[in-house]
């Protein structure tokens, strides 16, 4: 247990003044124990140690024990949700125990997730529910293997609790990790307050410790524009990656959206099953304002929040702030489409750039929603075209209900294949080093949480473990890379969750 002591922990964030946050003490869960414990990510903070021999550490896990030079705070924002503002938001269920430097100089804040009331839980118990912890604490670990910026898990821990939902569930904690749990709604809110000095701390702030290049920049305005414009970038990139793996986000709220550029908060999240350009993970999205083709669409409208909420940063004219920010924000689509098309061209096993790549893109996925085709099975089996052999390829063609359609567009990918010229062996293994086989589909983490509701945590450390490598062929029963299975009750996700 010592471990923890001994880590070199601080907390820069609470050096701030006080206005950016409230000191906080976790409030302890009754008859607590170890559902899941990380060791891939115990090791970015310098702890050896596996599931078995994590026990020990529970008290540190749980809340119980603060580390010595730890300063428990819950951090201060607002946002703007399902497109209004909210002018008080802050972490209420969540306390940001400080930050761990490692070895190799990197640092990682540790945040209790479920830890009780804060002054910003606005009437709530300040509690997470089983369930939701073994979403974040999965999917999470899942993006990170897919190799898409998100924050990371360490725990989970259980308990005897009862809370209140839509049903009593027992209540969890969560152990996250990330550089930083800044997000846009931290500007938002001094920018609504009229707080101008206080953006110019937390910018400032972030240049220090997260974006230390930018300290070169001599002028103070073309800093905090060079700031904004890595956000933009590190945004963009980010959900041009969930659009390439079938990622819908759920609650794109900007209190949601990190300045790092993570994935952040996973609540209502969903991977698709059968490709459909207007899924909606969340069922609290009545009129699908984050549906997964809007993801694009709602990153640049929160990008515009922020900028607005930098403006005073970028000019002590507001006009000039303004014209700025505007000359700015529409690089973002440039920014996004660059790199969704390089990504979508290598999930597609192609290296040259042609004029027709976003039609011969458009068309797959248009032929697929027609079809109800799964998204990760069809670009994974995409791996075995045979481009100078399109009679082999019927085991492509029989899943599309448009047979003559499907001919005209393999037709083109194979010539665009064969006049690249590339090893048929290489394209296949680089093909499947993009696009994964197993990804976590909703009734997988849904099963996983009825037996860990049983007290049966066994299927959690699976999933982990497969979804750890999920390029590998791997020897496994076929219903960890299939849909759900024909007739199963469709798994309903909502805000709470």
């Amino acid at each position: 247990m010592d471990r923890f002591n001994q880590l070199n922990f601080t907390n820069s964030f609470a050096s701030l003044p006080e206005k950016f946050y409230s000191h906080v003490t976790p409030a302890l869960l009754k008859n607590s124990h170890l559902v899941a414990f990380n060791s891939s990510a115990a090791r970015l903070l310098d702890i050896e140690t596996d599931e078995t021999n994590a026990a020990e550490l529970l008290p540190y896990l749980s809340g119980e024990r603060v580390q010595k030079n730890s300063k428990p705070i819950a951090m201060l924002y607002s946002g703007h949700q399902f497109g209004g503002y909210s002018p008080q938001l802050g972490d209420g269920r969540a306390m940001m125990l400080g930050e761990v430097t490692n070895k190799a100089g990197e640092k990682w804040e540790l945040q209790l997730k479920g830890s009780g009331q804060t002054p910003y839980s606005r009437g709530a118990d300040g509690r997470a529910v089983l369930r939701s912890t073994i979403r974040e604490y999965l999917c999470s670990e899942a993006m990170h293997a897919l190799g898409i910026p998100t924050t990371r898990a360490l725990s989970i821990t259980g308990s005897d609790e009862e809370v209140y939902r839509e049903d009593i569930e027992k209540g969890a904690m969560l152990l996250r990790m990330a550089p930083s749990h800044v997000r846009f709604g931290s500007f938002e809110i001094f920018y609504h307050r009229q707080q101008f000095n206080e953006l110019q701390t937390l910018a400032d702030y972030l240049i220090e410790h997260h974006y230390t290049k930018l300290q070169e920049i001599a002028e103070p305005h073309e800093r905090y524009l060079a700031l904004f414009e890595e956000v933009m970038t590190r945004t963009a990139h980010l959900i041009s990656q969930w659009q390439q793996v079938g990622f819908a986000h759920g609650v794109m709220n900007t209190d949601n959206m990190s300045i790092l550029g993570l994935t952040l908060d996973y609540g209502p999240y969903g991977f698709m099953d059968e490709y459909d350009a207007g899924f909606i993970c969340n069922h609290s999205d009545h009129y699908g304002r984050y549906a997964f083709d809007q993801q694009p669409d709602i990153g640049l409208w929160n990008l515009s929040r922020l900028a607005q909420a930098m403006l005073p940063l970028f000019d002590e004219d507001p006009k000039i702030a303004a014209e700025k920010a505007n000359a700015l924000i529409p690089k973002y689509r440039e920014i996004f489409k660059a790199h969704y098309l390089n990504g979508m061209r290598a999930k597609l096993g192609l290296t040259v750039v042609h004029d027709d790549d976003e039609r011969l893109i458009e068309e797959l996925l248009e032929m697929m929603q027609q079809s109800s085709i799964d998204f990760t099975n069809l670009f994974r089996s995409l791996s075995n075209f045979n481009p100078n052999h399109l009679e082999n390829n019927n085991f492509l063609r029989d899943q599309f209900i448009d047979r003559e359609r499907y001919e005209q567009w393999a037709k083109l990918y194979a010539h665009r294949l064969i006049t690249e010229g590339r090893d048929s062996a290489t394209r296949r293994t680089e093909m499947n080093g993009i696009n994964p086989k197993y990804v976590l589909r909703n009734h997988l983490v849904q099963h996983a949480i009825k037996l860990a509701e049983k007290s049966n945590y066994l299927e959690i450390q699976r999933l982990h473990e497969i979804l750890s490598n999920p390029y590998s062929e791997q020897t496994l029963p076929s219903y960890y890379a299939a849909p759900p299975p024909e007739g199963s009750e469709r798994v309903v996700v909502s805000c709470s969750s």
